[in-house]
Order: structure tokens, then sequence, then C-alpha cells
């Protein structure tokens, strides 16, 4: 059984491999694995609230009736402190322990965090009333009340913890939501598989399935695994992880991914990744990855967290001195009540989790869209971005070249064609395929190629019987005195309806052109405009030639495009951008765009989530379409506002709680906050935040 490794949302560098707190804020450990659920620390801080509850309710009502007088006739007043301060003892020796032993820790370790200033504020209050009823000779007259006893705050000890408690508990439970999605995406696989034996079939636990095994998915049930379809036909909804809501047709030789789910028609598969390798389990891994980055927002609440503590018990000893001596009679029991305010109400807690929650939920939401994000900083980048530059073939075109048009002189057409696919099928460009496919659907006889060479960026020769071929671009016939100028206008009307042309040639002439062309996505258009309308300025670079680069532009209704571009100029392309002071976010296929993947401010791979592109880019589109792009953007947004609203509930609510602790309002309205007033609005401060980062598990992408 794999060990689970715990870490703190805050403090992402903390690995432990048990439960526990972290050495540095004290906030509770979570799993590593964003797909584990631990509950112990919940059922644990649950347990303890119960108990203190039923514990400080008593003392509560005691003091409360003790002021005014309601319990006298039946217990004299130390008597009835008597009995609080025995109540109240196990809410604050046994559970608040764990928010002792955290502060206690931070303090030590040069890290005071919320459960230092929790300990210290309980302590104070504690173990003073607990002096005045173990020793009251020892405490100044000027202590004492117009009635002549001296005020104990044991209720407000008890009711702090509890309401501190209710606060960890519900915190606890919200963070664990934030799991959700995670866990959702791992739901979709079955549990149990049926395989193909030479016996029939069997049904066995997912876990025993292997590389090969033959797999029966029945109408309705979930793909178990990745791999091939080898039988049956099918309509597979994928939007579980791609998030496109129409199903995609599955047939013999589709590939299908584990997790998604089949529709109306039977399906044969062979498993082809198992296990940790499936899609559906990397994309949780990195799930987890992302959600545990620190986006660089964080930074901010990073550096007003490094003195925020000290600054706070400053702020209550400031606010216990000058009550003490500015203040009215008792002056010490008004200067205790505001400097233990000052204390519960200061939480760091709020600040620290303000963006780390933001960035867990984002990424959750956007693995259910089908947008995977590598890590914070690029999901916060990309709302920023002010300049997109996207790749062609596979962005704006399905991906899926096909041949569209044969020229030769009359009756050759044949004979171009086989010659073409004959050197092409030497060759992994997605061109070639297309080549190769029209002619085997014609079911050509391929000559032999010897002598094979492939001219990078130009084309490819060889010869066939001793007679030179080739196939490539005007300037490759060029290269060899090879007159292009017979298909040049052919070569030209084709481009301009958006194909790609080369041309190929026998011996020393110029013997006919094949075109081929991507048909752009069916959402193309659409998508550019409401991408442009979200404020990018887009550019599509490719390598194309300017014609059939400005038959896409035309089509799609883009106004910028970069033809004839290599993948060192892309990246060129990308820097000249940015020293002109644009962030820029480029869209490719992960592969063969990594250089400008590596130069752009956000990196966005298109495609199927391959090994390569979720490798490469610091976000991966499982479906690699504008749409997704468009989901990208709107959650990157959506992310960063949510961030910014949590910092300025965390900041706004220290700026205005701190002063009411304090007691700023008292010359002006004789009102000074209770300290279980502020204990409650700590609590409240935490929630509300993570309550706000939550939200983004229903916007809409």
């Amino acid at each position: 059984m794999d060990t689970i490794i715990y870490t703190c949302p805050m403090h992402p560098q903390i690995r432990r491999d048990r439960p526990g707190a972290c050495p540095i804020c004290g906030m509770t450990l979570e799993p590593l694995d964003p797909a584990a659920q631990d509950l112990s620390e919940y059922r644990d801080m649950l347990r303890r609230f119960w108990i203190s509850l039923g514990l400080s309710l008593p003392v509560f009502l005691l003091a409360m009736g003790g002021e005014a007088g309601l319990f006298d006739a039946l217990l004299s007043r130390h008597l009835q402190q008597w009995i609080e301060a025995a109540l109240s003892a196990p809410v604050v020796f046994w559970a608040a322990a764990p928010f002792f032993a955290r502060g206690w820790k931070g303090a030590i370790t040069g890290h005071a965090n919320m459960f230092t200033l929790i300990g210290l504020g309980v302590g104070v209050a504690f173990f003073y009333s607990a002096l005045v009823r173990l020793a009251p000779d020892t405490v100044p007259a000027a202590f004492q009340s117009m009635n002549g006893t001296t005020p104990v705050y044991f209720e407000a000890s008890a009711v702090i913890v509890t309401l501190v408690l209710l606060g960890q508990v519900l915190e606890l439970r919200a963070r664990a939501n934030t799991g959700a999605a995670v866990r959702a995406l791992l739901d979709l696989s079955p549990k149990t598989v049926r395989r193909r034996t030479a016996h029939g079939l069997e049904t066995v636990p997912l876990s025993a399935v292997a590389v090969g095994d033959e797999l029966e998915i029945a109408p309705g049930e979930a793909v178990p695994t990745d791999g091939a379809v080898i039988a049956g036909e099918s309509a597979v909804d994928e939007s579980m992880l791609t998030g496109e809501s129409l199903p995609v047709s599955k047939r013999a030789a589709d590939k299908v991914t584990g997790g998604t789910l089949n529709g109306d028609g039977a399906l044969t598969m062979r498993a082809e990744r198992v296990g940790a390798e499936t899609m559906l389990s990397k994309i949780v891994a990195l799930v987890g990855e992302a959600q545990r980055s620190r986006a660089p927002t964080q930074s901010l609440a990073d550096a007003v967290a490094a003195w925020f503590v000290p600054a706070v018990v400053l702020a209550a000893a400031a606010a216990f001195a000058a009550w003490f001596v500015f203040g009215p009679a008792p002056a010490f029991n008004h200067a205790l009540v505001a400097a233990v305010g000052v204390l519960i109400i200061a939480c760091p807690c709020a600040l620290g989790l303000a963006t780390p929650m933001s960035v867990m939920v984002a990424v959750g939401k956007g693995a259910q869209a089908g947008v995977l994000v590598r890590n914070a900083a690029s999901l916060e980048r990309l709302a920023a971005a002010d300049t997109l530059v996207i790749d062609k073939t596979g962005t704006v075109t399905e991906g899926k070249p096909k041949l569209s048009a044969v020229r030769a002189q009359s009756g050759r057409e044949s004979d171009v064609l086989a010659i073409a696919a004959a050197l092409e099928i030497k060759s992994a460009h997605p061109l070639a395929h297309a080549i190769v496919a029209a002619a085997q659907e014609q079911s050509l006889a391929l000559p032999q190629i010897a002598d094979f060479v492939s001219v990078t960026g130009q084309g490819l020769k060889g010869t066939v019987a001793g007679v030179p071929v080739l196939i490539g671009r005007a300037e490759m016939l060029a290269a060899e005195s090879i007159d292009a100028a017979p298909f040049a206008k052919d070569a030209e009307d084709l481009r301009t309806q958006g194909a790609t042309v080369m041309f190929v040639a026998q011996g020393d002439q110029a013997i006919g052109i094949v075109a081929v062309q991507d048909p752009l996505k069916p959402n193309a258009r659409d998508m550019l405009a409401k991408l442009h309308a979200s404020g990018l300025a887009i550019t599509m670079a490719t390598g194309d030639a300017d014609a059939t680069a400005n038959a896409v532009a035309r089509d799609t209704g883009l106004d910028n495009v970069a033809a004839g571009m290599t993948p060192q100029s892309k990246a060129e392309l990308v820097n000249r951008f940015k020293r002109e002071g644009r962030i820029v976010a480029f869209a490719g296929d992960g592969v063969n765009d990594a250089p400008a993947l590596a130069a752009a401010d956000v990196s966005i791979a298109m495609g199927t989530g391959s090994d390569a592109a979720i490798e490469t880019a610091g976000l991966t589109l499982l479906k690699g379409d504008l749409g997704a792009l468009l989901r990208a953007r709107n959650l990157s947004r959506a992310a960063v506002r949510n961030m910014k609203q949590n910092l300025f509930f965390a900041f706004a609510y220290n700026a205005l709680g701190i002063p009411l602790a304090a007691g700023v309002l008292y010359p002006f309205t004789g009102w000074l906050l209770s300290p279980m007033i502020a204990a409650a609005a700590m609590s409240l401060s935490s929630i509300s935040v993570i309550g706000n980062a939550l939200r983004l598990r229903g916007a809409r992408l």
C-alpha cells in the first residue's frame, strides 16, 4: 500500500508521511494526492467541538446570568466562578490542546501563526481568571468592579475555543470540497470490467487489466482505460474530460480514453495504457501538482504574513497599555478585554488561504472543462495576456489534412499522385499522410524510391529506376534548375482557396502539383471573434505560404497573419511582441512549436493531451480547439478575480477588525468588542475566504 504524503495548502514545501499540522502556519496538513480524502482531522475537531459546546454553554449562561444576578439566590458569586472554572478547564486544556501545540511550535521556530495568537488570547484570559480565583488577594483593588468583585473571563476562554473549533470544522469541510472535482474524475472509471479470454468473458477489477487485454463495453458504460476500438461502433461522450458536449463517433481503430461514457452502441477495445499511465490518472496527478503551485499574487500575501503576527502582538500590547493608562475603571479589565480581542480577531489564516484556495478550486474546475492547468502562474498570466499567437494546423483547422486536388498533364494525374505518395510515405508530416491515404484509396501501385533525401523546409527527393523525382516547394525545383512555371497559375489559384501546394517533378521537368487542404474547425470563426472580444490581439503564425495563410485568415476573420514561419521564427515573433511590452500567450501543438511555447509568457498546448504537450505547456487543452481556449481564458479571469476578492476580504477584515477589537469606538459609542465576538469573527473570516473560492465551482466558462 502506497504511503499517503501530506502537505500544507499555504506552504507546499512541507511534506509529511502522516496527518498533522504545518510547522510554519499551524494549518492542518492535507493529502498530497488530491483524490485522497483523509477525514481524521475533521472528525477529531468535530468531536472536540461538540464536547466543548456542551461544556461552554453552561459556562456562558452562568457568566451572563451571574452578571444579571439571576443565580444569586441559589449560588454565591464565588461558587458560580468556581463552577465556570471547572467546566472551562477541560475546554482549554484538552479541546484547545492542538491550538496551543501549534502556536507554541510556530513561536519557537520563528513562524508565529494564527494559533500563536489564539493561544496567547485564550491563555491570558483563562490564567488571569484562575489567578483571581486561586489567589484573590494578589489582585489589586483597581482591578475590581463597582460591586467589589473581580471579573473573570472563564466564559470568554471557553467560548473562544468553541468558536475557533467551529471555524476549524467548517474550514476542514470546505477544504475537503476543493478536491471534489478530482474525486469526481476518478469516479468516472468503472470498478470492474469484462475481459475477453480464451474461455469467454470474465469480470475482473479494473486494476487487473493489462496492456493488450480485450475489453467489452456495453451501451451506457464508462470506458475503463485508454486504448483503441477493435470492433463495434458507437458515439462516446467525452465531455467529462474535454468539456465538449457533443458525443464523438467511434469505430474500429479509433482511440478511446478511460473515463469517457459510451453511448448506445457496444464496443470492444484493446487496452493500450493502464493504471498510472492513463490520461485520467495523469490528469489527476497534474491537477494535484497545479493545485499546490503558487500564483504570483501569493507573494503579496507572503510579504504581509511575514510581519503580521508580530505586528498583531504589538498592537495588542499597545491596546492594553492605552486602556490601562487612559481607560475608565476598572482599567486593567478593560485593557485585558481589548488585548485579548485584538489577539483573537486577527487571523493570518484568511490572508494565507486567499490565493491557494482559489487556485485549488479553479484547477479542479478546469480539469472538468478540459483545461489542464500545469501551474498557477500560467493560469494567472493568461488572465493578463493581451496578445495571442496561434498555430494554424490543429488549432484553427482540424489538423487532419486531406488531398484536395491533383493537377497534371491530361491523363497523368495518377502518375503524379503515385510518385508523390511514394516519396511522402517515408515522411511523418501530416500532409504526407493525406497524400499517401489518397493514393491508397485509389489502390495506386507506388514505385520503389531509391536514394531518398529529405531537404528540411523544402521537400523530398529520390530516384525511380535511376530517374530523379522530387516533391516540394517551387524553390526546391528552382534549386534543381526545373521550371515550375507550367503549373504556377494552378498553384496560386489553389493557395487562394486555402490549400497547401507541392510541386512534383520527374527527370528535369515539373509533371504536376498536389494540393492538400486542412478544413477549418466548425467553430473557429465564432471562437476567434469571442477571444478577440475578450481583449486579445490575435496573430496566426503558420509555415504556409502567404496565399494559403491569407485564405484561412479571410475565412476566419483574422486580421493578423504571419506566413512562411519556421519554429525558430515563431519564437522570434513571440519575443518581438514581448519586447513591445505585450503579455503573450502562444497556442500550438506542444511539440513542433516548442521554441515558441518556451518563449511565450503563457504556453498553451492544443491537442489531445499527449505526453509531450502536457510536459511542454503551462496549460493543456484536452480537446484542442478554440472553444477550449476560450474556456481557459474565462477560467483564468474568474480565478484571478476570485483571488483579488479573497485578498480584499482578508485585508479589509483585519484593517477593520483589529481597531474595533482595540476599542477605537469606545470613546464615541461606549462599545468594546467582546473577545467571544472576536473569536466568531476570526473563524468567519477564514470561512468566508474558502466559501468565496468555492463559488468558482459554479463559474460559467
